[in-house]
């Protein structure tokens, strides 16, 4: 593509993406009329995809000045970002299939702006300011993160002291993980398998290692498409709530001796190993939807490997000698680094309270530490959302208000 047919090819995909995001619409209405985030600068290490450009919009629609690097090195779509490149007050970096010192320039280059106020997915965008610049700190007024694993390393670094800045986790906020994780993973996990595999799901013993909601939204999506699913956990109570879903559940040595397709959203490394590899079937197919690529232990295989190629776009089979073993995007996050990511009615709710928790930082002065995010935010979203799809609710009456606060009615 030429310059111009690339940042038309991205804008007709924001275009898309901003007809299915309608809450978000309500608040970049509101941005654009009251300003809260003017003079600010906002810093974000983001998938940078079209959904995520119309949350960048909005940030900017909201006076502030933004500038943008990936998460992922297999997740940018380059149209998208030459597009947002184009845009007043938005400086994109991101670049597909970058190498990871081009990876950590592109988050340099946005810290280069001295920002405010960061999003992150994944928390390398925080980490790297506080490893590297840490005398930005004191200016920085808070952070946003976008994903369960960055939510882990910010608890893990406020645990040992070394968090020093205010970030809400809105990853925890209810209308993101009941259905970006669940619902969204479930969904764009499932497509960027299916449009690179072009197999069948139906009859397949697949296996799905972790039972949070991300895991709950993969394994219900695979049992939809006519899968026989299997679950690992480590934790008993999430073991016993698929078992009750009706999946089948095992430890990982035994599901690598049945698996035909392997799906890893632990969010923890090392969950797929040589001892795993050594026992599958001939032409097991390994796809991982965690944040990270460490779910696999892509060094493992490759070591044990005779010969490797490139069986289709995205798909690495590796001759182990007896059986070879294909590996989706590098055991990258499957659902952008082999599809477009979550669908835009979802992202809809979690950029939405992006933006909100944006503001609320713009506007409150938040101690140093892992914050949630807001009940009262967190409900509007759901509100708005509904509103948006035409449904209503019941309100309680005064009667059933102090029912429910007292405590002097019995039997």
């Amino acid at each position: 593509m030429t310059e111009k047919e690339l940042i038309e090819s991205g804008n007709m995909k924001m275009e898309w993406a901003r007809n299915h995001m309608p809450v978000l619409a309500i608040i970049r209405e509101k941005f654009e009329e009251e300003k809260p985030l003017k003079g600010l600068k906002v810093g974000m290490a983001l998938h940078v995809e079209a959904k995520t450009a119309v949350l960048v919009e909005t940030l900017a629609a909201g006076g502030a000045q933004v500038a943008i690097s990936g998460c992922n090195p297999l997740s940018t779509q380059d149209d998208v970002a030459a597009a947002l490149d184009t845009r007043k007050n938005i400086s994109c970096f991101a670049r597909y299939g970058c190498c990871t010192s081009e990876y950590y320039e592109a988050i340099d280059k946005v810290l280069d702006i001295e920002p405010d106020i960061t999003i992150d997915d994944g928390a390398d965008l925080i980490f790297k300011l506080h490893k590297e610049r840490p005398q930005m700190l004191p200016k920085i007024l808070g952070g946003c993160e976008e994903t369960t694993t960055g939510v882990h390393r910010l608890h893990a670094m406020e645990k040992d002291g070394a968090l020093k800045m205010p970030v809400i986790a809105v990853n925890d906020a209810m209308t993101k993980y009941l259905f970006d994780n669940r619902y969204g993973t479930g969904q764009s996990a499932w497509d960027g398998i299916n449009r690179t595999t072009n197999l069948l799901v139906a009859g397949k013993d697949v296996v799905v290692a972790g039972y949070g909601w991300c895991g709950r939204g993969v394994a219900m999506r695979a049992a939809g498409l006519g899968a026989s699913v299997i679950v690992t956990e480590v934790d008993p109570i999430r073991a016993l709530e698929a078992r009750m879903d009706g999946h089948r559940v095992m430890k990982m040595a035994e599901a690598a001796k049945i698996g035909d397709l392997f799906v890893t959203a632990t969010g923890n490394r090392d969950i797929l190993t040589a001892d795993h590899f050594k026992v599958m079937k001939d032409g097991a197919i390994l796809a991982n939807s965690g944040h990270f690529n460490v779910e696999i232990d892509m060094e493992a295989l490759a070591s044990l490997a005779k010969s490797t190629r490139t069986v289709r776009h995205n798909i690495k089979e590796y001759d182990i000698g007896n059986r070879r073993i294909n590996v989706i995007a590098e055991g990258r996050l499957v659902n952008l680094a082999a599809g477009d990511g979550h669908p835009a009615e979802v992202m809809d709710m979690s950029f939405a309270n992006q933006a909100l928790c944006v503001r609320y930082i713009a506007e409150n002065r938040l101690l140093n530490g892992v914050h949630g995010v807001p009940r009262e935010l967190d409900t509007y979203v759901a509100k708005l959302k509904l509103e948006s799809m035409g449904i209503g609710t019941d309100e309680l009456t005064s009667k059933q208000e102090c029912y429910m606060s007292g405590w002097e009615c019995g039997t």
